[in-house]
């Protein structure tokens, strides 16, 4: 798969996304952090890039290799880093060799060495901060002083790894948590698991030792990716999405609200994406189909996922015709306005690929994406499932153009 062409018209029937990314990551781990290896159930298959990644570290990790590849997953890296440092050297490789690829070698890691430094851990970076990253020296307990607004993965890898040490530990929040959500279900998580964490007034206590207890755990459906389907249904699709979670610590899940506020006819929108930051291309999606101005805010993390997010949502729609603007950490987007369709990059990142292909059912002559093969980083079904609900969807050989031969 590389570009892929989307026609316009409505989608219908039932739809049930995969399994929630984010849930899978943390069980995984918990699962084999405990004394055995319970199940976990309801993983996707095929599994996901992002998915593959954390079994290849954790099977690599079981097996005292030097080196964990962590493919293009910020989750998988960042999760297993204090958790890593936190393992006795009887069940780890020291030093330990953490690589990775595409953007993720240059996203955001530096601050782990604030963080994990002075607690025993060497973290030596070939430079500014970026991958290959070596980590050597087990972690001590301790006082942690995090910063929330840079990733809330920081906090999540943490109460991971501390119950894993010897005495108990607190995290300091040096500033405001940002995607707390996440943070929430990772806590969730380990309370599945027999670990107890506590809120302070400004992080965590985290007991410890505390031993992980082996746990079936069944992985809930994505809010995520169902936030696409349930976009369709918005623009007009008779399509119902069906097994999501009501009682859940996924903070996507707001995308029901939001969608919902957007149906309700005023001129003007904002959107706080502080605490749900996958959500912003859909939701820019939905926006352009609105007719109002609407503006997206607080989202300048976005610049570093696995595209420039923010500008790479905003040139990718405006390539087929949404009048939107980037700011530094916002988008404004006048919806309304008919999408007259054309092509757009992928940027190479997943949720850029997907919302193209919600927004191209509303367009007059279909979307061509280039790089569409970005959905199997979380959703490899994507497409077939758009063709499953009536989506007209063609595949093109590299080269072709959209007059020419379309071929699955």
């Amino acid at each position: 798969m590389a570009d892929i062409l989307v026609k316009p018209g409505l989608l219908s029937g039932t739809v049930t996304p995969p399994p929630a990314k984010s849930d899978a990551h943390r069980a995984l781990i918990a699962a084999t952090m405990s004394d055995s290896r319970p199940r976990v159930g309801g993983l996707p298959e095929p599994l996901s890039e992002d998915l593959s990644a954390t079994v290849r570290c954790l099977d690599a990790l079981g097996a005292g290799l030097p080196e964990l590849d962590c493919g293009e997953s910020g989750t998988t890296l960042r999760l297993l880093i204090p958790v890593c440092a936190a393992l006795p050297p009887s069940q780890r490789a020291d030093p330990l060799c953490f690589t990775g690829r595409g953007r993720l070698p240059y996203r955001p890691l530096k601050d782990y060495e604030a963080i994990l430094g002075p607690a025993g851990v060497h973290l030596q970076f070939p430079a500014e901060g970026f991958l290959p990253l070596t980590i050597s020296g087990r972690l001590e307990p301790g006082d942690f002083f995090v910063p929330g607004h840079i990733s809330s993965q920081y906090v999540s890898g943490l109460l991971l790894a501390l119950p894993l040490l010897g005495k108990p530990s607190r995290i300091h929040l040096t500033s405001a948590l940002e995607s707390a959500p996440y943070v929430a279900m990772t806590i969730r998580t380990l309370q599945r698991y027999g670990i107890e964490i506590s809120q302070t007034a400004d992080g965590f206590a985290v007991l410890a030792p505390q031993p992980y207890r082996a746990s079936d755990y069944m992985i809930e459906k994505d809010y995520s990716q169902a936030a696409f389907w349930l976009t369709a249904a918005y623009g007009g699709a008779p399509l119902t999405v069906s097994g999501l979670p009501a009682d859940t610590a996924q903070g996507d899940k707001t995308i029901e609200d939001w969608l919902g506020r957007l149906a309700s006819g005023r001129s003007e929108y904002e959107i706080d994406a502080a605490q749900i930051p996958d959500l912003v291309p859909i939701l820019a999606v939905a926006a352009c189909l609105t007719k109002a101005e609407t503006r997206i805010v607080r989202a300048g993390r976005l610049r570093l996922k696995e595209s420039d997010r923010l500008e790479a949502t905003a040139s990718s729609l405006r390539a087929i015709g949404a009048a939107i603007e980037a700011g530094s950490d916002s988008l404004t987007v006048h919806g309304g306005r008919p999408l007259p369709g054309g092509q757009a990059d992928a940027c190479g990142d997943h949720r850029i690929a997907m919302a193209l292909a919600i927004a191209a059912l509303f367009t007059r002559t279909g979307v061509l994406i280039r790089g569409a093969e970005a959905v199997r980083k979380s959703y490899p079904d994507f497409f077939q499932e758009m063709r499953r609900l009536g989506g007209d969807v063609h595949e093109l050989h590299v080269g072709d153009h959209p007059e020419d031969q379309l071929v699955w």
